[in-house]
């Protein structure tokens, strides 16, 4: 008899249809989802790639967010009215920006699917009214964090100005998500990106291979991204690295992209994996999810049990099955240390999420913003900096698709797209596509 855990609704991965789901321990004792379409039929889904009771454990520091203000009516139902509707649970943390569509690449794994049709940039205009949007439905404890995203958001030659509007708005945080190209082949770009004000950059780094690079990105990269850190790091550009893990491809790599990431510190802050998911542009035949216990395993093997999987918990104010993180300190000799877990995941976490992204993942010459007004340095000031500087964090986003969508997961999100005509969309709803590609919010 199968044993279920729990109930939910879900989509068809063909119609997109709303449907019943079910949480399960199956024959191999992992968690999987099962669904039925009555029009296409039933699907299952593995989830959770550990026992019943690691699944429950993984649940038991978290705690609901304070739901968002400003929300919309909800007609349809999740996820269909999304931006953000009124059964939304949790306030936003960040919100992506996508400034145009074009790319200098075109990865044969792309949510955004960027680089096909019309070529398309945002207006300064338009990217005004988002900012003015964005500022109407400011969290209870401050505004959000924003992304500079695409398509390629470098390709603008006007991201000082759309920095400078926002900071003129009141927007503090500006983080650039970015395949470092332009900032590995063009000379002072790196020094142009940190005058204009960008807080961190959000470098696409899937490993320290050509031949990953030429799966996931179609083209060997591997040197670009090197250049591309060396630059930041010349110029105080805190760097994250952000490896998108994809089965039989990549898995392999984790532990030696950590292992370089800790070599760059304090100049890389920290590396945020994200494991494949499969929406917008994707071309591999493979299916297979890369669930949160299969990563923990990785990093934990790979890394020779100097990093355990008993580091890591669960999400804050979004759902504990959406994300997994650890906090590290780099000690006198060089070895980092694990930082405790929470105890209490609070109703406050988006704000601390917020904070605490602003401050661990900014370049090592501008993190804190501690410095007194006097020509030395308070000791306690000192004290906070350096101990910010030494922090390194390993993070990661397990992002839903239409074949593992759950919509309480959803409705917890606190990173949202920001669309001109639907306002604040969770990303996971933003980007979801059925097996042709056919999204429901993106264009």
């Amino acid at each position: 008899m199968i044993e279920i855990i729990s109930k939910t609704k879900s989509v068809c991965p063909i119609c997109l249809k709303r449907i019943d789901a079910n949480k399960i321990v199956g024959k191999d004792g992992y968690i999987y989802m099962q669904k039925s379409c009555f029009e296409h039929g039933d699907f299952e889904t593995l989830i959770w790639e550990g026992d019943l009771k690691s699944y429950l454990d993984w649940a038991k520091l978290s705690k609901e967010g304070l739901s968002p203000t400003n929300t919309k009516k909800s007609e349809k139902g999740c996820p269909y009215d999304c931006g953000l509707c009124e059964n939304h649970k949790s306030e936003s943390c960040c919100v992506l920006l996508e400034l145009t569509n074009r790319c200098n690449l075109k990865c044969p794994v792309c949510f955004a699917t960027a680089g096909e049709g019309v070529e398309k940039d945002l207006s300064l205009k338009e990217i005004e009214t988002q900012f003015d949007m964005l500022l109407k439905r400011k969290t209870r404890k401050g505004l959000f964090n924003i992304q500079l995203s695409g398509g390629e958001p470098t390709l603008r030659d006007d991201l000082a100005d759309i920095i400078a509007l926002g900071r003129k708005k009141g927007f503090s945080y500006f983080q650039l998500n970015t395949n470092g190209v332009r900032i590995a082949k063009e000379t002072g770009y790196a020094k142009y990106l940190k005058d204009a004000g960008v807080s961190s950059v959000f470098l696409q780094f899937d490993g320290l291979r050509d031949s990953t690079y030429k799966i996931l990105r179609g083209i060997p990269l591997l040197d670009i991204k090197l250049k591309a850190i060396e630059y930041c790091a010349k110029v105080g550009l805190g760097v994250v690295l952000v490896p998108t893990v994809t089965f039989n491809v990549n898995e392999d790599e984790i532990g030696a992209i950590i292992d370089f990431a800790q070599s760059k510190h304090p100049a890389i802050r920290g590396v945020h994996f994200q494991p494949l998911s499969y929406f917008g542009r994707c071309e591999l035949e493979s299916r297979t999810k890369i669930t949160i216990p299969r990563m923990l395993k990785h990093i934990e093997e790979q890394s020779f049990n100097k990093i355990k999987a008993s580091d890591f918990s669960g999400g804050g104010a979004e759902s504990p099955y959406c994300s997994f993180h650890a906090s590290y300190r780099r000690m006198s000799d060089g070895t980092f240390k694990s930082l405790p877990k929470k105890q209490d995941q609070s109703c406050c976490d988006v704000s601390n999420a917020r904070n605490f992204v602003s401050r661990q993942w900014s370049g090592p010459s501008i993190v804190g913003n501690t410095t007194s007004c006097c020509s030395t340095k308070d000791p306690f000031d000192e004290f906070i900096e350096n101990t910010i500087r030494d922090t390194f964090t390993i993070s990661g986003m397990v992002f839903q698709d239409a074949y593992d969508l759950d919509l309480e997961r959803l409705r917890r999100c606190k990173i949202c797209e920001v669309d001109s005509e639907y306002g604040m969309v969770p990303f996971c709803s933003y980007n979801l596509t059925n097996i042709k590609g056919e999204a429901l919010y993106r264009k």
